[in-house]
């Protein structure tokens, strides 16, 4: 039995480190060889339909092949697909590609539940319930870890707002129409911020695809589901429809966006005081009267108690 766990770390083990090196080593390869290969910013900015595993790895390959099996509602791969979208993962195979992690994780979990409850406990019963447990938790894992790339996402999209405007009020002071100047801020942004940039770069493509400039602004705030992006693009449309200086209206909503970011650093600043009872009631407060009243109790219990029992 121990031989079976000290695999199944193994096999953890080895999976972790593949990961880990084809984040930190094989995507800034294929970095380097596009770069070899004489891309340009001057022709404009680079979009990647995905930002993800490619399909020349064996092992998204394997993957995708294990997601082609599982059956999806046409619902649920409709819902999963709009929240891969907004965490930035948008080739054909990125549906396929989650539904196979999904599987992978769910069959790995039950093993490693099962092993470890072979191990520590008995009862075919209580083996089956573990299993099934760690079947469930494997294959909703996944959701959990998209919830967080999103959040993560729309967190930098919303954190690259302002500096975005700011170019784009630059651009469009100088005499450059919206189209333009959307383009030349992505372009300016891909460094710094590349999450808006490849947004905007987007909204660029499908303007000059056809479609109206209202309806590629709709897109962009349905994509990314981030508020901040809603109200900009809400700003955009209305200053497009009535006319207005476009100049003017993003420089209002940009202070706007400024003052409001201030104002909610300023609210969690206030409320970590709240926050910090607990762990100092619970954690630091004991330690404290450890170090402090440590060494008189141990006194007290070292001359007090002898001193009781001549009493009796």
């Amino acid at each position: 039995m121990s031989l079976v766990i000290s695999v199944t770390l193994f096999c953890l083990l080895v999976a972790a480190i593949t990961v880990y090196g084809y984040r930190h080593y094989s995507k800034p390869a294929q970095l380097y060889e596009q770069l070899a290969g004489g891309s340009s910013m001057a022709a404009g900015p680079q979009f990647r339909p995905m930002q993800g595993p490619q399909s020349a790895n064996p092992i998204i390959t394997v993957i995708r092949h294990v997601g082609e099996k599982v059956p999806i509602s046409p619902e649920s791969a409709t819902l999963t697909r709009r929240y891969l979208i907004a965490a930035g993962y948008r080739a054909d195979g990125a549906l396929k590609v989650f539904y196979g992690i999904k599987v992978v994780f769910a069959v790995a979990l039950a093993v490693a539940f099962w092993t470890i409850h072979q191990y520590f406990g008995s009862g075919v019963n209580m083996s089956i319930f573990v299993t099934a447990i760690g079947a469930g938790a494997g294959y909703f894992a996944p959701n959990l870890m998209l919830d967080r790339l999103i959040s993560k996402r729309q967190e930098d999209l919303r954190l690259s707002l302002p500096d975005a405007l700011d170019l784009m009020v630059i651009c469009l002071e100088v005499g450059l129409a919206l189209d333009q100047a959307i383009l030349h801020v992505a372009r300016d942004l891909q460094i710094t911020h590349k999450a808006l940039a490849d947004e905007l770069t987007l909204v660029n493509l499908e303007m000059r695809a056809g479609k109206r400039r209202s309806e590629a602004l709709r897109n962009l705030a349905d994509r990314t589901g981030e508020e901040e992006l809603r109200r900009l693009t809400a700003v955009l449309i209305q200053t497009d429809r009535f006319g207005t200086s476009v100049s003017e209206s993003l420089r209002t909503h940009s202070d706007f966006m400024r003052i409001r970011r201030r104002q909610l650093a300023e609210e969690r600043a206030n409320k970590v005081g709240v926050k910090l009872v607990f762990p100092i009631f619970f954690f630091i407060l004991p330690s404290m009267l450890v170090v402090a009243a440590g060494p008189g109790l141990l006194q007290v219990f070292k001359y007090l108690f002898p001193l009781m029992k001549t009493f009796h």
